[in-house]
Order: structure tokens, then sequence, then C-alpha cells
């Protein structure tokens, strides 16, 4: 019976979407709602996978004891040098689609074009359970109760667009604020560069590095490299991939992210992503989700939604960014 209930509120969360987008006016909106939908018939209960807060063996392979992936000290931000956070260089790519190298593009990925984007730096793993639970408990804010069930170390659902920018809002101050930021990060942010969702064009960068490449590790679809066509969603990190640009995780496949760019028509047109943010808007995400099939979750595929969507699909990796 319980899972049963688990389904029925996730089904009636798809159907929260649906009637909060508009479906006339964004074709790709129909694809994510096929395949929500799909994913809701097919999918075992959310956070049915193990996981930990740390997400690591209690032993390495040599016997001692192995280093726990995140940081109870640090609102469980991972634990590496620059807390999980990977530079990307500054400089132009190919954004869009080549036809002639993907004939998978649906009709309105078909465009490509130049852009250049500065430097930023981008979360290694999308945001976790634990992590987004660290900053309802720190400021008392009224998420969505379902957005801290589950295993600490899955990604955060349940999660709107404003939720997202509330949670960048708050590790940015506690970035500034806390001794112990890499100062590499803290220079960053005393110069004025702050913590937020990626454009539409430094997802993607972040994505396919500047080879345009269809799926972060090359052109073909790998089930070793990415949840896809998969039952359940999947603790953050679990696929390697090693072939991915500066060594990001999930960029493909397991639960879609929001980002700060609201959907336009192509050409991508860098200005959109830093005017008239408080509008009436339905805002890109990229990456795909777990029940998606291959070409649902290559770099170039985008989706859009509400601001207000709280589903169980839809979750986000944050920037720190000069933008």
């Amino acid at each position: 019976m319980r899972e049963v209930s688990n389904r029925q509120q996730y089904l009636r969360s798809l159907m929260d979407l649906r009637v909060r987008t508009n479906l006339a006016r964004r074709p790709t909106t129909v694809r994510l709602l096929a395949g929500l939908l799909a994913a809701a018939l097919i999918a075992a209960p959310l956070g049915a996978q193990s996981g930990r807060a740390d997400a690591g063996p209690a032993v390495a392979p040599d016997g001692s004891a192995a280093k726990p992936r995140f940081r109870p000290d640090a609102w469980w931000m991972p634990a590496e040098d620059l807390l999980g956070f990977v530079e990307i260089p500054g400089g132009p790519f190919e954004m869009g689609t080549d036809v002639r190298i993907d004939p998978l593009a649906f009709d309105n990925e078909r465009w490509q074009g130049t852009v250049d984007v500065p430097a930023f730096y981008i979360g290694r793993f999308e945001v976790t359970i634990a992590q987004f639970r660290a900053f309802v408990e720190s400021t008392r804010f009224k998420a969505n109760e379902r957005a801290l069930q589950g295993q600490p170390d899955h990604p955060v659902a349940f999660v709107s667009w404003p939720d997202a920018l509330a949670y960048c809002r708050w590790l940015e101050r506690q970035l500034r604020e806390w001794r112990g930021t890499p100062p590499v990060l803290k220079a960053l942010l005393r110069s004025g560069w702050r913590v937020s969702l990626p454009t539409e064009a430094e997802w993607e960068k972040a994505a396919r590095g500047t080879d345009r490449r269809i799926y972060p590790w090359g052109n073909e679809p790998r089930s070793d490299r990415a949840n896809f066509q998969a039952r359940g969603v999947a603790p953050v990190g679990q696929f390697a991939c090693p072939e991915c640009p500066s060594g990001l995780r999930d960029m493909s496949g397991n639960v879609w992210e929001w980002t700060r760019s609201p959907y336009q028509p192509y050409p991508y047109d860098p200005t959109d992503d830093r005017k008239d943010l408080d509008a009436d808007a339905l805002w890109v995400m990229r990456g795909g989700h777990f029940a998606d099939p291959a070409r649902n979750i290559r770099d170039q595929a985008p989706s859009h939604a509400d601001p207000g969507a709280e589903v169980a699909l839809i979750e986000f990796r944050v920037v720190i960014s000069g933008y």
C-alpha cells in the first residue's frame, strides 16, 4: 500500500505541472510531460535506492578508512578542495545542434551558433537532499515537505525555481561568511561573483565542452555513464564519467535541472538571461531524467516548466559566476 500511495502522490504532482504549464505555446513541454507520465508508471518509489549522506563505503579497497564524499561541517557540500565546484574556462563554444551530426534533434533544437561564455564554477553534483535540508533548517524556509524525504545523497526534488534561487542566495551568504571557505571561492565572491543557477549556455558548455559532442561522454548513448531508461532516481555521482568534461556527474539523466534562462526561441541570446527575470516566464531545464530515452538526455535537448512546478523529476545544481 505504501508504494501505491507514493505513486498516487507522484501522479498528482505531474498533473499539477500540466495545469500550470502553457502547452499550446510550448511544444517541448508536451515531450517533458509524456516522459514524466511514463516515468510515473514504471518508477520505483523515490528514495528506494540505498544511500547515505556520506555516500561512500566505510572501508576503502585497500582496507583503510574511506574518505566521506560530503562534509557535515560544510552543509554537506562535497569533501573536495573547492567544495565540489569545478572551473569551466572562459571562451567560445558551439552551442545548439548540428543536424548533420545529431539526427535525433527535435525541430525546436535545430540551430547552432558560437556563444562566448566567461569562466565560471559549477557544482560537480546535483544539490542533494542533505544540502537542501541544511538550508531549510538554517532558515526555516517553507519548502515542500516531500523535498526533504528520501536518502540524503539523492538529488533534492519537489523544488520550484524560486526555491532553487533561495537556496543559492543562502549558500552564497554562507560561503561569504564562513572562515573555512576555500580562498579561491572567497576571492571570487568578494569581487562580486554570485552563487546562482547556471544559464542555459553555461549548462551546455559544462556538459559538452567545446567539441560539439552529443552526450557528455561522446556521441553514443551509454547506460554505464548516466541514469536513463531506468526505474528510479540514483544517488548523485553514482555513474562515473571519466570522458565527461571537467569530471562532472549526472549532466545527462537522473533528474531535469533548472537553469536561470527564460524560455526563448533560438538563436540563443545571452541578454535574455539578464532581463525580466521577474516576468511570468517558463524556465529552461536541461539534462533529462532517469526514465527518459537516450534522445531526451542529449546535451542540446532543452525543456521548460512553470517556475512554480514542484515535481519529482526537476532538480538543480549551482554555479559561481560573474554573470
